[in-house]
């Protein structure tokens, strides 16, 4: 596996991307891979290489580039600094990159997230056509807009692509109920999806090294995930041309 830090310049801010390639991979699928709250730190850095140790292209844009050192270090600044609109451009950043990459096929292009990530997964697969498949792990506040705009769940009649989700059955952001509401919104739309609930577990729960890690339920997640992204992105034909958002 080759792993660098690539840059990007997303409205005049640089923004880095932690890239992930498989060995003597070509035209392999990509997943982009959103962080959790901590940034692109060590657990999002782990979960891109074990997207490449799959068999994709894995890349991490770090969402956080247009934040001080100050606003960085504080949690609630970190949160409060979100918007919508920023990280829509910042995913399509990533996504403009990956086009420049002899390995990323990114007519094949899938996203998960983590955390915040997880919703950012949610909006993308409304947001950006070009999204094969998406993965929520455990992503709150997709009820609450960042910003101008709409919130994930007034988007969902939007969402173009399969949505996956795991949820911990004791997290309480996001708390299952609300998970099972927008599961039925999900059902009555019609959107491919499928959505695990994990007994025993709370946020974070595959985030290896604290009290909160569960291996059972990280063990039924990841293979759930990987299975979903080889059906629908390794076991599909590439396009002939990558979908424009």
């Amino acid at each position: 596996m080759k792993t660098s830090w690539e840059s990007v310049t997303v409205e005049n801010s640089p923004m880095r991307l932690y890239l992930c390639q498989p060995e003597g991979a070509s035209a392999v699928p990509a997943i982009v891979v959103i962080q959790n709250q901590d940034g692109v730190g060590e657990f999002t850095q782990e979960m891109t290489r074990r997207v490449a140790e799959a068999g994709y292209v894995g890349i991490a844009p770090d969402l956080y580039h247009r934040n001080t050192p100050e606003i960085n270090a504080d949690h609630q600044k970190r949160a409060s600094s979100r918007r919508d609109a920023w990280v829509i451009n910042d995913v399509n950043a990533a996504v403009d990159f990956l086009r420049g990459c002899v390995t990323a096929d990114v007519s094949r292009l899938g996203i998960v997230g983590f955390c915040m990530g997880g919703r950012v997964a949610c909006l993308m697969a409304a947001a950006n056509p070009i999204f094969r498949a998406a993965v929520d792990f455990y992503g709150g506040g997709v009820y609450k807009a960042w910003g101008d705009g709409p919130a994930p769940s007034d988007r969902v009649a939007e969402i173009h692509c399969p949505l996956q989700g795991h949820f911990g059955e004791l997290d309480k952001n996001p708390p299952a109920d609300d998970m099972r509401t927008l599961d039925a919104e999900l059902i009555r739309l019609g959107k491919p999806h499928e959505f695990y609930f994990y007994p025993n577990a709370g946020h974070a729960f595959n985030r290896k090294g604290w009290g909160g890690y569960r291996p059972e339920a990280d063990a039924a997640s990841w293979p759930r995930t990987l299975n979903f992204f080889r059906k629908h992105l390794l076991d599909v034909a590439p396009r002939r041309a990558a979908a424009s958002r």
